[in-house]
């Protein structure tokens, strides 16, 4: 990490953390970011439910919401940017403080609720954004709405011309009980609405499925068998967590998902399984806790085809993504792989084995 962002980092910290990633998405905006191309090498390079990408590294959504720094964002480094979560309507979220920062252990909890713009004023800055790269849409479903399953089809419509892949987000701890999607009747019905969506643009695009860590084997079970049946593209293993074992951070009792270090073990257990139950026909997008290459190289090796963070990136700044990079391009070499597809899965079955400490 240089000293500037080291400083920076320090900075930001004096700030409450909300105010911090609006300050951070500011800059970014004003064009005081990095500019570097994507980083590429033959085993980085991987492709993800048809889409290209230079690098398996990606943005995850919650980061840009509003799709207010694509292009800075773009020149970051990322083989991938997702924005989002966006609703049919415009929606505050829950009420401040809803971010706090974990820094003994490397995590956080947000209780956001989904707040955005609306996706009338995202998919504009969608259209706008510029030539290149891949860039995907967290799709959600608003608080209020009398039907939230045809929320993610209206979402996808409205702004599915714009994106490259979108996401169906049916783990958000943070919109009372929005996870109860997850069952697979539920599932099933909001999945055949947002295919009949996606059918309908003019270049229909891959979806993905993001999945809670806290699933049973049963209901993973489910979730594999729905989603195969549905046409799904993807599965993206995990959002936050509810669990709140082992912290040390004085916010660790506020309600809201967890994420960073500690869901590290969770996601990337998730992970594994969910390799198996697919044996493969459904690519992985591994995220939970990756803060470094060897934490990249444990989610490719527990079965993902491309990864994704975001809270590392609060502690770390943007130079970590190509340090993650780097450092996962050093580890397929020492181990001989000539391309990241041939490591995705070779400790699947002995982490799928293991059981919550």
């Amino acid at each position: 990490m240089s000293l500037g962002e080291r400083i920076a980092l320090r900075a930001m910290g004096l700030l409450d953390p909300e105010t911090a990633h609006r300050v951070a998405l500011g800059l970014l905006d004003a064009g005081l970011g990095p500019r570097r191309d994507p980083t590429r090498g033959p085993r980085l390079a991987t492709r993800l439910a048809g889409l290209d990408l230079p690098n398996p590294l990606g943005l995850a959504a919650g980061f840009d919401k509003n799709a207010r720094a694509i292009g800075p964002l773009l020149k970051a480094g990322f083989g991938f940017l997702e924005v989002g979560a966006a609703t049919p309507l415009p929606q505050p979220g829950n009420p401040r403080p809803r971010l706090f920062r974990l820094p003994e252990d490397r995590a956080a909890i947000n209780r956001f609720g989904f707040n955005n713009d609306g996706v009338a004023a995202i998919a504009a800055r969608l259209a706008a954004r510029p030539p290149g790269g891949i860039v995907g849409l967290n799709l959600g479903a608003n608080k209020t709405s009398p039907d939230r399953a045809a929320d993610y089809a209206a979402v996808l419509a409205a702004a599915g011309r714009h994106i490259d892949f979108a996401t169906v987000n049916v783990s958000s701890p943070n919109t009372e009980r929005l996870r109860e999607l997850q069952g697979r009747a539920a599932l099933a019905g909001l999945l055949a609405g947002v295919a009949a969506a996606n059918a309908a643009l003019p270049r229909p695009v891959p979806i993905l499925l993001k999945i809670a860590p806290d699933l049973g084997p049963a209901e993973l079970e489910e979730i594999v068998e729905v989603a195969e049946g549905s046409g799904i593209a993807g599965i993206v293993a995990t959002n936050t967590t509810l669990s709140r074992e082992g912290l040390a951070g004085r916010h660790r009792g506020e309600t809201g998902g967890l994420s960073g270090r500690p869901l590290f073990a969770r996601s990337t257990r998730v992970l594994a399984r969910l390799h198996l139950l697919t044996e493969g026909r459904l690519p992985l997008v591994g995220v939970g806790g990756i803060d470094g290459a060897d934490a990249a190289y444990a989610k490719i090796r527990a079965g993902a085809s491309a990864l994704q963070l975001y809270t590392a990136l609060a502690y770390e700044g943007l130079g970590l993504v190509p340090r993650i990079l780097s450092g996962l391009d050093a580890l397929l070499a020492r181990d001989g792989f000539a391309t990241l597809a041939e490591a995705v899965g070779r400790d699947a079955a002995a982490l799928a084995a293991e059981t919550p400490a």
